[in-house]
């Protein structure tokens, strides 16, 4: 079979690569530039911490902790010369990586160099793809153009999206959410290793909000809030803003700084029509763009590989389900859309509106807490997504039992029990094609696995597990959040939690699972949620930014709507 044709080679299209071939599907990445990035230290990515470690497996090694400072120790909120709140993350609260973009860019090229089912083509860019009921073909132009044929394609060719483009869909939103001055400096601050939020800084040109977040190395990136449509940023008034800055908080003085790189980040929100055209996806930028009150655009990117990469593995090795392949828009837009919404009806408030307690009722310490749940990855602004009204989601059974984890959200990453009876964690049996099934056994850490391997429940759910639809997993774990004993959860490929089962109940699990897998549909569901047959085309509610245009039918993405 032809592999995938990954049209991007930025963080997202290089992670998808990566993130198939843990699935052992071959890919082809079109990067139409030389295959180097420019390393600019002022542009950074702020990971959640489950992102982050799926950035991690694919890159085969850490980014960093508390002691490197790609992870911070704590987070500070200041308004005006008042501490709001001081946050210090740990094993329950963690910690978001940050590090710049270009230091993951370049840890995911050095993996896929020894990765045998990826080929990277540069100087490739494309100009023309055409689809058929076999697969897609795209024609590249530069050095050495050429014609490829993919099974799939998927765009990840950023904000300017050629993908996007050839398919005909649109790209409705906002423009200039905001702007932001950025600098990225080496010195001392009075906190190290945390991170600062502070609003309405006493100082001349300290603007409405200034945030510093650490870096390794002793690096810090800082961000100043622009007015909306203010002057130019010149390089001598971003030095008087650092130096005020720096001197109003280190007690009046400007610390020794070194330089290490500036620029403007403008914030845009737009959210593609349609992320599927046939066998042509959208991910990443080319799908959506978000960034404002800490929501991070690359984060959500690495959603969507993740996301998409065991539904097309699936197809690849065993035939496309319409459904599987339907739910990755489904699934992936509406939790971009549901943070888009979120920011737009929070900014008036956050922002200065007149009508404040309509939106966030309380003092400015609640206005506070929600920027800095935005910024470390809680809360309506900073929550990942859930999959509760996915297709994928089975109607909760007669079993089913209530876990820390909400059905569809992300599993918690506890230690488990591998089938050759090491102890390894949750996240780690992540990624690798199959199915999770997890028992919840207290007391099985204290003795050897083959003294209970063939003991109790086991036998049983062992069976139900060699039973199920897809291979599966099933490991074993002393505890889990809000489980009771006995509880047996099943996970996806992506780590999000399908259902949990009151014992071992071996024609629910099945049933679950096969749902998960994009086989029969889910019935009775009257929460108004996501449905199969649903395309997103109509309007753009979702986001509150829309045009109300309706998709065209014309060109590319028409010819491959006709075929289908």
């Amino acid at each position: 079979m032809d592999p995938v044709i990954v049209v991007g080679a930025g963080p997202v299209g290089l992670a998808l690569a990566l993130a198939l071939a843990r699935h052992s599907v071959p890919t082809v990445v079109l990067d139409e530039g030389p295959g180097k990035d420019e390393q600019r230290p002022a542009r950074t990515v702020v990971l959640r911490d489950d992102t982050a470690a799926f950035a991690e497996r694919l890159a085969g090694h850490s980014f960093g902790d508390t002691e490197t400072g790609a992870r911070w120790a704590g987070w500070r909120s200041v308004r005006r010369k008042q501490l709001m709140r001081e946050l210090d993350f740990d094993e329950v609260t963690p910690s978001p990586l940050h590090l710049p973009q270009h230091e993951l860019t370049s840890a995911l090229r050095e993996a896929i160099a020894d990765e045998r089912l990826v080929k990277v083509a540069v100087d490739s860019k494309l100009d023309s793809l055409e689809q058929d009921a076999g697969g897609v073909t795209a024609h590249t132009r530069g050095p050495k153009g050429t014609w490829w044929r993919g099974s799939y394609l998927v765009g990840c060719d950023g904000s300017r999206s050629t993908v996007r483009k050839l398919l005909d869909v649109r790209f409705p939103g906002r423009t200039a959410v905001e702007r932001h001055a950025v600098a990225a400096l080496r010195t001392e601050l009075p906190w190290p290793g945390q991170a600062l939020l502070h609003r309405m800084p006493p100082w001349r040109h300290g603007g409405a909000e200034v945030v510093g977040r650490p870096l390794a190395g002793g690096v810090w990136r800082l961000d100043w809030l622009l007015p909306p449509r203010g002057d130019l940023v010149t390089p001598d008034a971003l030095v008087v803003r650092i130096r005020e800055t720096l001197a109003g908080w280190c007690g009046g003085s400007t610390p020794p700084y070194e330089l290490l790189d500036t620029g403007v980040h403008t914030v845009h929100h737009r959210l593609a029509r349609r992320w599927r055209v046939g066998r042509a996806f959208l991910a990443g930028d080319a799908a959506h763009l978000l960034g404002a009150l800490g929501t991070q655009g690359l984060d959500e990117g690495l959603r969507d590989a993740d996301n998409l990469a065991w539904k097309l593995g699936l197809a690849w090795h065993h035939g496309a389900r319409e459904a599987l392949l339907d739910s990755y828009q489904v699934e992936r837009r509406a939790g971009v859309a549901a943070r888009l919404r979120a920011a737009d009806q929070s900014l008036p408030a956050l922002r200065g509106s007149k009508n404040l307690r309509s939106y966030v009722p309380g003092t400015a310490r609640g206005h506070d807490t929600l920027l800095t749940d935005g910024h470390v990855g809680r809360g309506p602004l900073g929550a990942p997504s859930s999959y509760a009204d996915s297709p994928l989601a089975p109607v909760p059974s007669e079993s089913f039992t209530a876990v820390g984890t909400e059905p569809g959200a992300p599993v918690a990453d506890v230690r488990v029990t591998a089938p050759d009876g090491s102890f390894v964690q949750l996240r780690d049996r992540l990624g690798l094609g199959h199915l999770i099934v997890v028992l919840v056994a207290p007391g099985t850490v204290v003795w050897e696995r083959r003294h209970w391997v063939t003991a109790g429940i086991m036998p049983r759910l062992a069976a139900a597990v060699t039973a199920l639809p897809h291979a599966a997993e099933l490991l074993v774990a002393e505890s889990y959040p809000g489980a009771a004993a006995h509880s047996v959860l099943l996970v996806r490929p992506d780590g999000h939690l399908v259902t949990a089962l009151s014992g071992v109940r071996p024609a629910e699990l099945y049933a679950a699972a096969e749902t998960a897998l994009g086989g029969s549909a889910p019935t009775g569901r009257g929460d108004g949620g996501e449905r199969p047959g649903r395309t997103d085309t109509d309007t753009d509610t979702d986001t509150g930014t829309g045009t109300g245009e309706e998709e065209s039918s014309t060109g590319a993405a028409g010819a491959a709507r006709r075929s289908r």
